[in-house]
């Protein structure tokens, strides 16, 4: 572990773990004002910015200025289904445009004013949209924590459209119940998350229904089919032990999940300002935009 991981770690669990520890905070969390949508002004400045309004939910489209873009993703960004894009996912999704690639960010309602009920007819319309004006095989599903629970959870429902060339997953929450058994001892180093908090949004993003499901928890669903995915976690965050039990279901199913687990990394650590978080970010960026 570098020394600005160590750092990191320090500050999230002096400032971010206290945010969502128990179920006091995490309600008063999710019942308060969510943020912007807007792309930063740097990010507009460097490169072609569009939005418009599909089912009801802005989408915004980031691509390269002044060139064609060969790649296209759908980027579903993290949250905890109860908190909007953050400067950090603005980071990445201009780093891809820099490579090429056109980035369409569907911003998918929160919880609790919004389920997943809406998110998925959402993405998949936007998934759509894009399969209009590009081969599947040049797009990616990419997300990162609750998003790429998300990304994960729609895939499994493409059966009428074709598959995307793969999906890529920073962190995936991928069990809203988050009821592995391993989960309280990677819990004890995480930072970060807290189960207690997380289920109480979990139930928010379900709205009464079975949070089992595939449809909110894909780690129960379907893999055989899925186009490859590639999933980047660390080891001090709880959604370790999933991440882990999807790649074994994938060996067994006969799926293609790779999976790299970065040593004493925090969650969505691509997106953190540190040798690894940078290192990882150059990989993601090259895996969508190669």
């Amino acid at each position: 572990m570098s020394l600005q991981m160590r750092a990191v770690e320090v500050v999230m669990r002096l400032a971010f773990k206290p945010r969502m520890a128990t179920v006091e905070r995490a309600r008063r969390r999710i019942a308060a004002p969510k943020g912007s949508t807007e792309p930063p002004a740097k990010l507009r400045a460097r490169h072609d910015v569009s939005s418009r309004q599909v089912e009801g939910f802005p989408v915004h489209t980031v691509a390269p200025r002044g060139r064609a873009a060969r790649r296209a993703a759908v980027y579903l960004h993290g949250g905890a289904y109860i908190s909007a894009i953050a400067p950090q996912h603005w980071a990445l999704i201009g780093r891809l445009a820099d490579a090429g690639v056109r980035v369409e960010v569907p911003h998918y309602g929160l919880a609790p004013q919004h389920t997943h009920r809406e998110a998925y007819p959402l993405v998949t319309a936007v998934y759509r949209q894009l399969l209009e004006q590009y081969d599947p095989g040049d797009v990616t599903l990419a997300g990162d924590s609750a998003g790429g629970g998300l990304a994960l959870g729609v895939a499994q429902t493409l059966t009428d459209l074709p598959r995307p060339r793969q999906l890529v997953l920073l962190s995936p929450w991928l069990d809203l119940t988050i009821s592995n058994p391993d989960v309280p001892a990677v819990e004890a180093r995480d930072p970060w998350l807290s189960s207690a908090g997380l289920r109480v949004a979990g139930e928010a993003w379900a709205g009464g229904d079975d949070p089992t499901a595939p449809r909110l928890s894909p780690l129960n669903g379907q893999l055989t089919g899925l186009p490859p995915v590639h999933v980047h976690v660390g080891t001090h965050e709880i959604c370790l032990p999933d991440v882990l039990a999807l790649q074994a279901r994938g060996e067994e199913e006969g799926a293609d999940v790779d999976v790299t687990v970065c040593a004493g990394a925090v969650h969505v650590y691509p997106l953190v300002p540190t040798p690894e978080g940078r290192a990882a970010a150059r990989a993601i960026v090259a895996t969508i935009a190669g």
